[in-house]
């Protein structure tokens, strides 16, 4: 007599097998992370247990989340955790490998909503800590890791500018480890975009604070304190001049003549962590 199938757990059954590689999500998870851009919906396209599981804990809508057939067990442990509205497709391993950007993909993928935020819900965040400012910068490990450090020594948020890598690369995502999520943002990358957001810092009385590896305030001289907005630019051209030119102060990190200047995450990072600091002995 032959045995009876073991049924399948409730999250493996919600599984829709897709085969073909012009499956319209499939198309959108793979286009969304070779453009490092959000979908035609509005969708950012993430990748691994952790960044999935991170969006879960933030609250995020999941549009569809996709499985590697070898990576089955993954569906029965997250579903549970995702709406039952939410698409859940199963793909061979070859058809997943080829739709995310991932060397040794983990096998769980996802289309997910991040939140949006205007500028005056950051600068109603100012008594949190300083906005971070970023401009220009190409980078997006070290995008990422501002976005973490901003998570984790209280800044109001962080407003992207005018030649700035995309949130919504696969990167930058995987490097803020999940802060990308929650941290309040704002991408304002038209020309000259940034002027207009100076104004409205002015009008409230932020300020506008460049941060140097050679000339300026040195850091444990310089107030932190208060309505104040971070300005970091790339590694090698750092800030615009004629946005540098616009700032109240400039602010220096000391750090050995060996070294011709420090990675623009790990600036911003300094930055946050000295804010905190002197918040802290108030």
């Amino acid at each position: 007599m032959t045995p009876k199938a073991e049924p399948k757990p409730d999250a493996l059954q919600r599984l829709r097998r897709i085969e073909g590689r012009h499956n319209a999500l499939v198309k959108e998870l793979r286009q969304a992370f070779v453009h490092g851009e959000p979908t035609n919906e509005g969708d950012c396209a993430i990748e691994s247990v952790r960044i999935v599981e991170e969006a879960i804990r933030s609250g995020l809508r999941f549009r569809a989340v996709f499985f590697k057939r070898s990576a089955e067990s993954l569906a029965e442990r997250l579903l549970p955790q995702i709406g039952a509205h939410t698409e859940t497709l199963l793909l061979p391993d070859r058809l997943f490998d080829g739709a995310v950007p991932s060397d040794t993909p983990q096998g769980v993928a996802a289309l997910v909503r991040l939140k949006s935020f205007a500028l005056e819900e950051i600068t109603q965040r100012l008594h949190v800590g300083p906005v971070v400012v970023v401009a220009g910068l190409q980078d997006p490990g070290n995008l990422g890791t501002i976005l973490r450090s901003a998570e984790a020594f209280g800044s109001a948020g962080v407003v992207l500018g005018e030649g700035t890598v995309s949130q919504f690369n696969a990167k930058v995502i995987r490097a803020s480890a999940g802060s990308l999520f929650r941290i309040p943002l704002v991408a304002n990358k038209a020309a000259r975009g940034l002027e207009a957001i100076l104004e409205k810092f002015r009008a409230q009385g932020v300020r506008l604070i460049a941060t140097s590896s050679h000339k300026g305030t040195p850091l444990d001289q310089a107030k932190l304190t208060g309505p104040c907005a971070v300005f970091v630019g790339s590694e090698g051209a750092g800030l615009p001049r004629v946005l540098l030119a616009q700032l109240d102060e400039t602010v220096a990190i000391p750090h050995s003549q060996h070294v011709e200047s420090l990675n623009a995450g790990v600036a911003a990072s300094i930055m946050l962590y000295e804010s905190a600091r002197q918040k802290r002995s108030q």
